[in-house]
């Protein structure tokens, strides 16, 4: 495993600092670029190295639903366009990125082969995406499967790993943290997997308390104010478990309990999704669904490729999770 000096020796930053923003400290002033460059050094550090191809050639569109600074709060998207990218250099294949806020700029792009859209688009953003190009492929949704190419998670079933963890391990009152989202256009708002799961399945083994569940938004500072609702709400009935839906909410409510002064996981267990690069190096580790997000980025291409050349049936392709236990949780 890369250690922190790796970081801040790649990142030209001092360790003190790489370590103050992978723990998300807000008290530290560094410049937004500077952010960047550490989590990107992080992310990439943590993939497979591999030999270089590069004996294709063209030019693709790379579309993120989020902007720059939104993306250094959510490394779940910073990581798969990553991803994307490594696998464009494997093949020597020109990306031209496009985040939110200048997709307006996608309409003037020349001799562009195919796009991947990463993120969540509405009916009407699809629609708008395939006049561009014919040859789409979307990665964490999927419009419509029988039209379009998708590489897809299933959170439902990474959702239920987690509780059957918790519940193995004797949880009975577990909470949930997560967000809410709408489409970037504000058509509507967007259904999560993970907290539509987390209710269904403990309502099932009747488990299931609607007071222990807070959403607000996919970042650490969402996690952060989230938890210290909870704490304020519960007190010493504060559940002994939580999933958090993605790592970010999962490091902000690390911090709050921290501060609070409750053990982890002594007293509260936690459980994240995604295991972005920072989950290894917050206090505690935290405990995580893995989701292989270096392979969804290089699947997508694959996947793009396959179109470009030809193909004319629609795949949607599920990439598979893994249940990864640190120090957060028992």
């Amino acid at each position: 495993m890369a250690t922190i000096k790796d970081i801040a020796q790649l990142a030209g930053v001092s360790i003190a600092t790489v370590s103050r923003v992978l723990n998300y400290d807000n008290s530290l002033s560094v410049s937004d670029e500077t952010k960047k460059r550490i989590f990107e050094v992080a992310e990439e550090l943590s993939y497979k190295k591999k030999s270089v191809r590069k004996q294709e050639s063209g030019k693709i569109a790379l579309l993120q639903w989020y902007t720059e600074k939104e993306e250094l709060e959510d490394l779940y998207y910073m990581s798969i366009r990553l991803g994307v990218e490594n696998r464009c250099r494997y093949h020597g294949i020109q990306v031209e990125k496009y985040f939110q806020d200048n997709i307006e700029d996608l309409k003037e792009a020349e001799d562009i082969q195919g796009l991947i859209a990463i993120g969540k688009f509405s009916s009407k953003q699809v629609s708008e995406l395939e006049k561009r190009t014919k040859n789409l492929v979307f990665v964490d949704t999927s419009p419509d499967e029988e039209r379009f190419d998708s590489v897809v998670i299933d959170f439902e079933k990474a959702t239920k790993k987690v509780l059957d963890h918790l519940i193995d391990k004797g949880h009975r009152d577990i909470g949930y943290i997560g967000g809410r989202e709408v489409f970037k256009d504000k058509t509507s708002a967007i259904e999560d997997a993970r907290e539509k799961t987390f209710k269904q399945y403990l309502a099932e083994k009747d488990l299931l308390n609607e007071a222990v569940m807070y959403n607000g938004t996919f970042s650490v500072d969402g996690g952060h104010s989230l938890m210290k609702r909870a704490i304020m709400e519960h007190g010493d009935r504060l559940p002994t478990a939580f999933f958090a839906a993605n790592d970010s909410i999962a490091v902000g409510a690390l911090r709050a309990l921290l501060e609070e002064g409750i053990a982890v996981p002594g007293r509260v267990n936690i459980i994240g999704v995604n295991d972005i690069s920072i989950s290894k190096y917050v206090f505690p580790s935290l405990s995580t669904v893995k989701v292989y997000t270096e392979l969804m980025g290089e699947t997508a291409v694959d996947t793009l490729l396959e179109r470009i050349e030809g193909r004319k049936i629609a795949k949607k392709i599920y990439i598979g999770t893994k249940l990864i236990l640190r120090n957060s949780s028992f």
